[in-house]
Order: structure tokens, then C-alpha cells, then sequence
């Protein structure tokens, strides 16, 4: 299918992504991490909610929000990223971002639904010194920016790892025509998953004009990486444009599952696999003052548009994963512990 200009989740209009990277000479203590948000929209996200929903394919995660994520339907804060043991500290942050925003949060009107996930970075970063603060959060909300977007070992991604090599954040989006208009469904991922040997990208990237440095079965890492590194999970935040409501956000939310198993995930014991999808077609107001009911025109199940957003987000998760790989470099982290890149020229 046909690509957005960037090849991005900013493709979708509105949509905002912002980073802080934390990285220190290497030692036995050192940050290797980051944080990344991505907003919805470029309004105020608690006053003008957007319609949403999670799919937990597999829950060993330590995410945020996402109980009322699924009774609710909306999300009402940027979407944010981090490692394992910061989700704390970003959802303060997050916080502090928002109430200074809607001073009206816990007093005059009701409280606040912050998102987070998470994936393990601990062989590269010193998860245990909890080096991510607060104030990151509220930066990488400050920095958010809409197109061209910054991938690989940057923000969240930046201790990552995947299929062996260095991972982190990867993007991709597809245009969905409908009548005369069309339709843009874009992917983030945070990569931290994966042997080499479950890696499927060789075809991936012979379809795409591109080759391998180094042949496949050569790529596996080192016996102490496959030893103490956990196994990992993924974060997949799924973004469109499309009038859809929290159910059908939840079929597209399923679907990008199958983008993964395409890459040659089979989904570890301990892998925490996320997947979280909004549209910003329409926003849903927090203020009942305009009466008690509202309306939406939506699309319908059985519109042959559906079947090309399934598509699409297939599509734009298989290659964010990718996306992560090819952007990443090679990193050191912690206790000098060296991360290689994915090894591959453009054909």
C-alpha cells in the first residue's frame, strides 16, 4: 500500500511525537534510556478526549491507564513511553504536564487517566538508579513535534534491543483511499523482543530493493546477551484518521498482531506485547455542558474501507518494526555491555 510522506505516525494529521534521550559514558550505573510521547492531537487531549482501546497479546507489562483505556473508550493524555522501571516517574511527570495545563483536574471537575508503557531495557540501561525523572516526561511532551519523525535508538529506544540487535523506536503509516478522500493509519513501535533466529526481514527487505551485510544465521548474539537479557516486549501504538469508535479501534488494534508475527515474533513467556489504537477523526469533549448526549458519524463494519485499514495497519506494524532496526546504531550501555546494529546496505 501507498506510504504517508514521512513514513511516519506523524503522517496522520495532528499527531506529535517528542523524545528525551538519556545516555552517560558507559560504567556499571549509567542511563542508557529515554522517554517518548506521542500526542493524539494538537489540542488539549483532556478537554477534546479521542476515541480509543488496547489489546494486551501478552500481558507480562507493567503499563498504566489501561483499565480505563478499556471501560471508557478514550484517551485523554499523550501516549507515553519509557523503560520498565520509570513508568512511575513519567506518569508523574505526565501529570504535572497536565494539571498545569487544566487546572481544573482533581478540583473542579474530575480526575486523570495518564497512559504509559513500557518495555525492559536492563542489559544496556541501569534500570535500578531510576535515572528517567519527572521532568523528562513533561520534556519529551514539550519537545512533540509532527512530521519528520526521529527513530532507532532515541527516547525510550534508546536501550532497547531486538532480534539481537540494537532496536528502539521505529514508525511507518500507509495511506487508505476512500471516494475521492483517503484515509492515513500510522505505527509506532518500541522494539526490546525477539532472537535472531525468529527474524524474518530478509524478505522484508528484498521486497523493498534492500541487502543483507551479513547472512542471517551469523547475526546471533553473544552467549551473555542471550543469557541476561529478559525476553523482552513491544509497544505498538496504532494512529488513524478514520471515524472509528473503541470497538472497531480494537479490531484495527488486533490486527497489528499479525504485523508482528510476520516479523517472526512468536511472542516469549516474558515478552509484555501492547498494542494501543485512537483515531483523532473526532474528539469527545470532557464538559457534559452541551447536553448528555453526542453524535458521531462513524464508519460502518461491513464498509469495504475496513478491510484496507486492516491492511493497512498490518502493513505499517510489520515495517515499524523493521524501521526500528534500520534506524538504531550500534550502542554501549552499562558495564560496557555493545549492542551491534542490524547489519544491512541499500541495494
Amino acid at each position: 500500500m501507498q506510504k504517508g510522506k514521512w513514513n511516519a505516525i506523524t503522517d496522520v494529521p495532528g499527531v506529535a511525537v517528542g523524545h528525551v534521550t538519556l545516555k552517560e559514558d558507559p560504567g556499571p550505573e549509567s542511563a542508557c534510556t529515554g522517554v517518548t510521547a506521542i500526542l493524539p492531537h494538537g489540542g488539549n487531549n483532556f478537554e477534546q478526549k479521542v476515541p480509543a482501546a488496547s489489546f494486551v497479546l501478552n500481558g507480562f507489562g507493567k503499563s498504566a491507564g489501561l483499565i480505563q483505556v478499556e471501560e471508557l473508550g478514550v484517551i485523554e493524555s499523550p501516549i507515553m513511553l519509557t523503560n520498565t522501571f520509570s513508568v512511575g516517574a513519567v506518569l508523574e511527570g505526565t501529570m504535572r504536564h497536565m494539571l498545569e495545563e487544566n487546572p481544573a483536574i482533581g478540583d473542579s471537575t474530575s480526575s486523570l487517566n495518564i497512559v504509559v508503557g513500557e518495555c525492559n531495557d536492563s542489559y544496556l540501561n541501569a534500570m535500578r538508579e531510576m535515572k528517567v525523572r519527572p521532568e523528562h516526561a513533561t520534556e519529551a511532551i514539550r519537545n512533540a513535534r509532527g512530521g519528520e519523525l526521529t527513530q532507532g535508538d532515541v527516547g525510550a529506544g534508546k536501550g532497547m534491543i531486538c532480534f539481537g540487535r540494537k532496536g528502539g523506536i521505529g514508525s511507518s503509516s500507509r495511506i487508505v483511499p476512500h471516494g475521492e478522500d483517503s484515509f492515513t493509519v500510522g505505527v509506532l513501535t518500541l522494539t526490546n523482543f525477539g532472537s535472531a533466529e525468529e527474524c524474518l526481514i530478509d524478505e522484508w527487505l528484498a521486497r523493498n530493493e534492500m541487502q543483507m551485510e551479513t547472512a542471517t544465521d551469523k547475526l546471533k548474539p553473544s552467549q551473555e546477551m542471550q543469557s541476561e537479557k529478559p525476553d523482552g516486549s513491544v509497544m505498538i501504538i496504532v494512529a488513524t484518521d478514520a471515524p472509528l469508535d473503541s470497538r472497531q479501534l480494537k479490531r484495527l488494534a488486533k490486527r497489528a498482531s499479525i504485523g508482528l508475527g510476520r516479523t517472526g515474533s512468536h511472542i516469549h513467556n516474558g515478552s509484555g506485547d501492547i498494542i494501543i489504537a485512537f483515531s483523532n477523526a473526532y474528539t469527545i469533549p470532557h464538559s457534559s455542558e452541551d447536553g448528555d448526549t453526542v453524535s458521531y458519524t462513524l464508519l460502518r463494519d461491513d464498509a469495504k474501507v475496513m478491510n484496507d485499514l486492516f491492511k493497512a495497519v498490518i502493513e505499517a506494524t510489520e515495517e515499524a518494526v523493521y524501521q526500528s532496526l534500520l534506524h538504531a546504531e550500534t550502542t554501549t550501555g552499562r558495564h560496557g555491555r555493545t549492542v551491534e546494529r542490524w547489519p544491512f546496505v541499500e541495494g
